[in-house]
């Protein structure tokens, strides 16, 4: 009775689960997620930010989707590994999460079908697109007809995360209505790229070279959306960024309302 009342409080605010990177820190593992995702839930979509370490074997995904109103894919320095979907070994001293990646892939389809909001970004992007049976690029920049998105070397962060190139909006897209725009300057830190997209996944938008930088989940109930670009960065300094982050937390709110009276 008491969980009930405080759940029918006004200022109930959806929880929004983060999945956290494993990182090997002084020979001891560390469950990270970076702050800026963090302040992007709680300011940018207006949710209490849970973050999930990257246990596979430890985690209940079932309860876990019971108990979220939201799943935040963040980026990552690390790459999705190559056998998740099929492609050659990677490059000697590439980076791999694969606790992040056993969590991360099934927790994805099951967010979706049980309709709670999610959104990806970056590695995110590329996880989302993994989980629904795409493939990767492992460089983009070696890809005839490409360009480079990698970020620029030793440059200040406002530099590395300025504006890159544009994406044009698929029209009558998700993106173009909450960016009420058709295209839009966005950062790009990337290597990795779409290949193949995934079954059931509609692109929301593509780079001058034709790279897939966005898609959504076609025949998801509710917000299910991933994009190549980092928008937590600054995001108030940027309208579609502000717009997407919004977007999302009301999305997380319509299934914090849902699940409050069920």
């Amino acid at each position: 009775m008491l969980l009930s009342k405080k759940m029918n409080t006004p200022s109930a605010i959806p929880v929004i689960g983060i999945i956290a990177d494993r990182k090997m820190l002084d020979d001891q593992p560390f469950h990270a997620v970076g702050e800026k995702y963090i302040t992007a839930v709680m300011d940018g979509a207006g949710g209490e930010a849970l973050l999930i370490p990257g246990l596979a074997d430890r985690i209940d995904q079932a309860r876990l989707i019971a108990r979220i109103d939201g799943l935040l894919l963040p980026g990552s320095h690390s790459n999705v590994e190559p056998c998740r979907y099929g492609g050659p070994d990677s490059e000697t001293g590439t980076l791999h999460d694969t606790q992040r990646d056993a969590l991360a892939l099934p927790l994805i389809r099951a967010a979706v079908a049980a309709a709670v909001p999610v959104l990806g970004i970056c590695r995110g992007f590329q996880e989302m697109n993994v989980a629904f049976g795409g493939s990767l690029h492992q460089q983009v920049h070696r890809i005839a007809g490409m360009h480079d998105h990698r970020e620029l070397g030793q440059v200040p962060e406002a530099q590395r995360y300025g504006p890159a190139h544009t994406v044009d909006f698929a029209p009558e897209g998700q993106l173009a209505a909450i960016a009420a725009s058709p295209r839009a300057e966005v950062n790009s830190l990337h290597s990795q790229g779409i290949d193949r997209l995934g079954e059931g996944l509609t692109v929301e938008a593509r780079a001058p070279d034709g790279l897939i930088e966005a898609f959504s989940v076609t025949d998801a109930q509710t917000f299910a959306l991933a994009v190549q670009w980092h928008p937590e960065w600054h995001l108030h300094e940027n309208s579609l960024s502000t717009a997407l982050f919004r977007t999302f937390g009301e999305a997380c709110r319509q299934h914090l309302n849902k699940r409050r009276y069920i």
